[in-house]
């Protein structure tokens, strides 16, 4: 057995030992890329010097590992994909790619890889594109440090920064993604990690997903988007730790949920949006530790939402803290700081002695008449208000938060 392993050992180390190092340049023998792929056999290392290759459709079916040095410019010149990669065990780090082909009929990208698993896409910069990163039915790859900036300025002939498509156990972290139509999409990709990245000023949404289960969303800003995050017909989604800033517009929110069940959204900061967090048909939700604040509407509840939990969060100086449009409800307030509560708390356990009513008459109004907005201030408007809590009619008489605290909470 041992000579056997011996053997097997001595094979493999006389393998790497014929893996070589390709050299790419203007004055080399191998000038492009695509002559260094074609030369160069499985596990080689590809060096791609500073310079500008004005190349396209480049394949990578082989695994290989592809390093730029100083970061050589890949110009597509807009003639459609520029990398394509269908091998497994690849590794494409540090180029700057530039000049991805525009389409109306195909999603043409800067990177794509196809049907492949145990890759790494890192330290790229891609500007002038349609796609950025497009994973499609691969998996157990990684998405690192890249800089991914577009120029879009209307969404239907713009692409997405990063997208995955049909993929599964992907990490993505690090990147920094600006002026595109979805900062990172996922459609039917599960088992992915989402963390510390900045997906910043795109036309429509920070991250956009659908269909993906199991998924964490970890540590990222989302700020300034057409509208944070929209997390659609999934579950099992951990969203943690993550700030949601600015994204303001008539229609706009930090995180739009809709049919999404057995969630956990934990830690987040909702600050400075039209609506932190819009919901719609979703269940078993815990929503713990997270801050709103100083947003138009913290949570708008628009209906077929049951067995949500609301522990221990902050709402900080919204507009409207929380908005229903039904009489029914079976979710639960408990123990969160309300900046408009004005109990009191005589036995001094840190408790308001008197529940909170966080939906007020006037929100219910504007739900179903949106110019009634101008009277937000009006001393009419208070009076309704304190009369819909002495004795509610319109809004549910259950929801209440029976222990509101006193005190702002810090973790």
């Amino acid at each position: 057995m041992k000579k056997l392993l011996f053997f097997l050992t001595a094979i493999l180390m006389a393998y790497h030992t014929y893996t070589q190092n390709i050299e790419v340049c203007g004055t080399c023998s191998v000038p492009t890329l695509k002559k260094a792929i074609s030369i160069a056999k499985d596990f080689d290392t590809i060096l791609v010097k500073k310079g500008t290759y004005k190349e396209h459709d480049i394949l990578v079916n082989k695994p290989l590992t592809i390093i730029g040095k100083n970061y050589p410019v890949i110009d597509g010149e807009q003639k459609g994909e520029i990398i394509t990669v269908t091998s497994d065990n690849v590794t494409i780090d540090g180029l700057f790619i530039i000049n991805v082909g525009t389409s109306y009929t195909e999603d043409y990208a800067a990177i794509r890889v196809r049907k492949s698993k145990n890759f790494v896409i890192q330290n790229l910069v891609l500007e002038k594109l349609f796609f950025g990163i497009y994973l499609e039915k691969s998996r157990d790859g990684k998405v690192f440090h890249n800089k991914i900036i577009g120029d879009a300025i209307e969404e239907y002939n713009s692409g997405n920064g990063i997208q995955l498509w049909y993929s599964k156990n992907i990490e993505i972290e690090h990147n920094f993604i600006q002026h595109v139509r979805d900062g990172i999409y996922l459609e039917f990709s599960d088992d992915c990690l989402i963390k510390n990245n900045v997906s910043a000023n795109n036309l429509r949404y920070g991250l956009h997903f659908m269909f993906s289960n199991n998924d964490i969303y970890q540590d990222n800003i989302f700020e300034k988007n057409g509208a944070g995050v929209a997390v659609m017909f999934s579950k099992k989604i951990k969203m943690l730790n993550n700030i949601f800033k600015e994204n303001w517009g008539t229609a706009s929110y930090g995180m739009l949920l809709k049919e999404i069940n057995d969630a956990e959204i934990m830690g987040n900061t909702f600050e400075e949006n039209t609506i932190g967090i819009n919901i719609e048909g979703s269940n078993r939700i815990v929503y713990k530790n997270n801050n709103f604040i100083n947003n138009g509407w913290a949570v708008k509840v628009r209906g077929a939402c049951y067995t949500n939990s609301f522990i221990e969060n902050n709402f900080l100086y919204n507009s409207f803290d929380i908005s229903y449009n039904s009489k029914i409800n079976d979710n639960v307030f408990n123990k969160n700081y309300w900046t408009s509560y004005t109990g009191y708390d005589l036995d001094k356990d840190g408790i308001g002695d008197v529940p909170y009513r966080p939906v007020k008459l006037f929100s219910y109004i504007v739900n179903r008449t949106p110019e009634t907005i101008i009277l937000l201030r009006s001393l009419f408007i208070d009076i309704i208000d304190f009369s819909e809590k002495v004795s509610p009619v319109f809004t549910p008489d259950n929801l209440l938060d029976k222990n509101p605290l006193i005190k702002r909470i810090t973790w």
